[in-house]
This record gives structure tokens, C-alpha cells and sequence, in this order.
């Protein structure tokens, strides 16, 4: 998904009370002991060089995180040690408002418990056709579950060889804008060079700035 639709709805950061973000990180390597960071130089699927504008702002988020851990990006690939590869992808889940009224109606997604996230909500209506109007049932939505992952991976540039691979998952209820990105970056980049083994959650604190 494009980072100009990753960021069409609302701001995650703006004018919240946040004081870090909190993702899902899987790393995958390990990253070799002989090898130290070094320059690097962004690759770009082709379908992301269609998006350039778009990619441009993925690569400044990620770009603080990688110059952390020693990366420093040069322009010209032959001065490169390496290639990184990053992509950005947003999921949606719709969320409905349950309402006990509608049970004995079948009209609910299977949980019984008011407090669950997903609820449901009669509405006003009219029939459509002839003979009068009477009461109908609708939908309310509630704000959506929504799901930022990030990829990137770290090529040996000479040989194309994958040395390092970490990807995160950040979630939350409302909407995702690009201020979360560096924050997201940071959480896939934690424990480079050699990272725990599995999924783990790893929270970023905000600057002061952004809170």
C-alpha cells in the first residue's frame, strides 16, 4: 500500500497522550560476526520506484534507526557495502457495535459479552417499495483495528546474500499517519545484530516533543 493511503485517515500522534509506541518484532539472522555495519544504498522493487515520492518517506523514517546501529547511506551503489530493502503495508478490520436487542435476531458476529470489541447497534429505516414504512435494522461502526507492519531486509550488496531480516507489527484502534514509521523502524531494528529468537514485543518511547 502506498505511504499516501497508509496516511489518508487521521494522525496516530497528534494531539494524543502517547508516551511510546509498542510493536511485534520478528528478526531473523543472525546478522554474521565478522561483518560490521557500513554504507548502504535503498533498493527499490519495481513497483515501488512507481511510487517514488511515497518510498522516499519510508526510507527517511527507517533512516534514523539504520544510522543507530552503524548504517550510514551513501547515493552511489558501488561505494555500498550493502542493500536495504524496506516495504510498508496497512490492514484494516471493521468494528461493529454489538447490542444484546439483536441477539435473539442472529444479528451479532458470535460474542455474547457487551465489553468485546465488536458491537452492534439498531438504526432507523424505512422499507423500500410500496406499502408504508416501518422500522428496519442497521449497522454502527465503531472505529476500525488497524495494522502497520514494516519489512526490511539487508543485503550483502555483491553477492545479493539476505544477512538480515526483521520485520514489526504495530496495532492499534482509529488510525495510522507516517509520524508512527521511525518508531515502528526503531522497534525492527532492536537487538541487531543478534537478536532474541521469535516474536517479542518491544516498546519505543516517544521524545517529549511528541507527547
Amino acid at each position: 500500500m502506498g505511504l499516501a493511503a497508509l496516511v489518508a485517515s487521521a494522525s496516530l500522534l497528534a494531539g494524543c497522550a502517547a508516551t511510546h509506541v509498542v510493536s511485534q518484532v520478528s528478526s531473523y539472522g543472525p546478522w554474521p560476526e565478522a561483518r560490521k555495519p557500513g554504507a548502504y544504498v535503498f533498493e527499490r522493487l519495481p513497483s515501488q520506484a512507481v511510487q517514488a515520492a511515497d518510498q522516499a518517506k519510508l526510507e527517511t523514517a527507517a533512516e534514523p534507526a539504520l544510522l543507530k546501529r552503524g548504517f550510514h547511506r551513501v547515493e552511489q551503489a558501488e561505494k555500498a557495502d550493502y542493500t536495504v530493502q524496506i516495504d510498508a503495508n496497512v490492514r484494516t478490520e471493521p468494528r461493529v457495535r454489538y447490542d444484546p436487542l439483536l441477539v435473539p435476531y442472529g444479528m451479532h458476529p458470535g460474542y455474547a459479552a457487551p465489553g468485546h470489541p465488536y458491537f452492534w447497534r439498531p438504526g432507523v429505516g424505512g422499507w423500500w417499495g410500496t406499502g408504508g414504512s416501518g422500522l428496519s435494522l442497521s449497522l454502527a461502526l465503531e472505529p476500525p483495528w488497524v495494522t502497520l507492519e514494516v519489512r526490511l531486509l539487508i543485503r550483502d550488496r555483491r553477492d545479493g546474500r539476505v544477512l538480515y531480516e526483521t520485520q514489526a507489527a504495530h496495532d492499534r484502534v482509529g488510525a495510522v499517519d507516517e509520524a508512527v514509521l521511525p518508531y515502528v523502524f526503531e522497534a525492527a531494528l532492536d537487538g541487531f545484530p543478534q537478536p532474541p529468537q521469535g516474536r517479542r514485543v518491544v516498546t519505543v518511547p516517544l521524545p517529549e516533543a511528541r507527547r
